[in-house]
């Protein structure tokens, strides 16, 4: 099932208007939604990643060369060129963990060994301290460049290393456990997203969602490679609420039936 967009009506906050055009009518807005990939997309994303961390290891070597005059390029100062390596080392290893999260939406890991889960999870974390640690270390204790120049060159690194961390650290993982326990459990059911959302819910007019002026509305699975993870608390206690009623009102024919019998007997 393709991803739609619906946009909330102007008149009443609480309303969502359906009347969504298929693609070919519209002129580009609502977009059709991109299919599910599954593991098969995963893998490019993964080759991608890797080939991108190699890349930023690569600039950071060129780094710790131009630092030691091992390479010398007249075109710019030293210390620019240092500098413009460490950057493109950045975005790399930024790139680089960004496309392995999503990997990780589209095939998660499964979390029955805790230890390997976060290690999976978090390798854009890993190789980032690798693409500047060890820089940073040579930087410092590098007794024949200009002091300013490692100084400076340090400083950026450390810089460096604290974004890509950021970025890199996967702040909510996915395990494989879950993402096929949602999917079954919401089977053929639609579920809405905001645009900043980190949740996806399960009725359009969550209280959750009153400030949302568009909303994105598919599969769990759609959800989850959306990058929206869980499920959101205030639909879990509603459709909580709503189950536990229902089976209230499915055992009040067997109690009615039971007393009648007691009467009769």
């Amino acid at each position: 099932m393709a991803e739609k967009k619906i946009t909330r009506a102007e008149s009443s906050p609480k309303k969502v208007n359906h009347t969504v055009k298929p693609a070919a009518e519209t002129q580009g807005n609502p977009k059709p939604a991109a299919p599910v990939q599954g593991k098969g997309g995963a893998t490019g994303y993964r080759i991608g990643a890797v080939l991108l961390w190699i890349a930023a290891i690569a600039f950071e070597v060129i780094a710790v060369l131009l630092l030691f005059g091992k390479i010398e390029w007249t075109f710019l100062p030293t210390l620019w060129l240092i500098i413009i390596a460490l950057v493109l080392d950045l975005i790399c290893v930024v790139i680089g963990s960004l496309l392995w999260k999503k990997s990780n939406l589209l095939d998660p890991a499964s979390a029955k060994n805790k230890v390997k889960f976060w290690l999976w999870n978090n390798l854009g974390l890993i190789v980032t301290a690798f693409a500047f640690i060890p820089f940073v270390i040579l930087a410092l204790t590098n007794k024949n460049a200009d002091k300013k120049t490692k100084t400076i060159a340090a400083i950026v690194a450390v810089i460096a290393l604290l974004i890509g961390g950021l970025f890199s650290y996967d702040w909510n993982p996915i395990s494989a456990e879950e993402k096929e326990e949602a999917i079954a459990e919401y089977s053929g059911v639609d579920v809405y997203w905001s645009t900043f959302g980190k949740v996806y819910h399960l009725d359009e007019d969550c209280s959750a969602l009153n400030h949302s002026d568009e909303l994105t509305v598919g599969s769990v699975e759609q959800a989850i490679e959306a990058n929206r993870t869980r499920l959101c608390k205030f639909c879990e206690k509603r459709h909580e609420g709503d189950t536990a009623d229902k089976g209230a009102e499915s055992e009040l024919p067997e109690v009615t039936e039971l007393v009648s019998e007691a009467i009769g007997d």
